[in-house]
């Protein structure tokens, strides 16, 4: 969206004195727990890349589902999840982490697309060979390139009183790329399990995830409520919840369903962390009574 910001000047410093009338959406990094990952009108497949044992290469496949022919720049990224499950970039790796983008090529580096269309980005790992144990990770970031305003069109002006200025809203997200060397060691846990049932009547399940091991662990979270009648019911679900290295622990607070007649104040509640779709392993499981 456009708008103007208006700055005074004052003995040297510059104040803002008018309100702002724009919303500039910056999205650096977001993860979404779909099987399908989009930002803007971006369509990616799939939502992360692993190599591990053999594999040497994967392909991301994007559809513009935009009305307006789009462009996107590819680049690596580092980026620190922390114990909410947000992200911040950084520069240096953590103790025992360890980036991948030196170990990772791709192509191509940017792209096109008319609405509709669909490219393929492949990735592939080098000198898999020169890399010891562990896990590696870097994230591809995906940032969207707004197209070049006519000149006649800028709204800049500059008079003793203000300064005016047009901005453009920068859409992009990351994907991680991860590379695994050696035998996977990793658990999980769950822990810190409870129910806040706030004043406007929703409910609210708070856990948390620890991982233990030398790699990241990576699955869905299932919650089901028991009745003390026996009843089993499905009320709540997030997919995708990982916990990456160097992070032991990761706190999640899930919307359960309350459209269900589940009585949230009896039973039990019997939480999975289970390995994604297709996959029938657990990861950790854990039951608490909230009679």
């Amino acid at each position: 969206m456009l708008g103007k910001v208006r700055f005074q000047r004052n003995n040297g410093l510059t104040k803002l004195v008018s309100g702002i009338s724009f919303f500039l959406w910056l999205v650096p990094f977001s993860l979404i727990p779909f099987n399908a990952k989009s930002q803007g009108n971006l369509l990616l497949t799939p939502k992360r890349i692993v190599f591990e044992g053999t594999k040497k290469s994967d392909e991301l496949n994007l559809v513009n589902t935009g009305r307006d022919t789009a462009r996107y720049v590819i680049s690596f990224v580092q980026i620190r999840m922390k114990e909410d499950g947000s992200f911040e970039t950084i520069i240096q790796p953590d103790s025992a982490m360890f980036f991948a983008d030196k170990n990772l090529r791709f192509y191509p580096r940017s792209v096109i697309l008319a609405p509709n269309e669909a490219q393929t980005v492949k990735v592939q790992v080098t000198k898999k060979n020169d890399l010891g144990p562990g896990e590696y990770r870097s994230h591809l970031y995906f940032r969207s390139v707004p197209p070049s305003a006519p000149l006649g069109d800028v709204d800049l002006q500059n008079d003793t009183t203000g300064i005016s200025v047009r901005i453009t809203p920068v859409f992009g997200f990351s994907i991680p790329v991860i590379i695994r060397i050696g035998e996977n060691a990793s658990s999980a846990n769950l822990s810190k399990i409870h129910i806040d049932i706030e004043k406007d009547k929703l409910t609210y399940l708070n856990l948390c995830i620890g991982r233990t091991g030398n790699m990241s662990v990576y699955g869905d979270i299932y919650v089901d409520h028991t009745s003390e009648t026996g009843n089993v019911t499905r009320v709540g679900m997030i997919k995708g919840l990982a916990v990456y290295t160097p992070n032991t622990n990761r706190y999640v607070r899930l919307a359960l369903n309350n459209g269900l007649g589940v009585d949230y104040h009896s039973g039990k509640l019997h939480v999975t962390y289970s390995y994604p779709s297709g996959r029938i392993q657990r990861l950790a499981q854990e039951e608490i009574s909230i009679n």
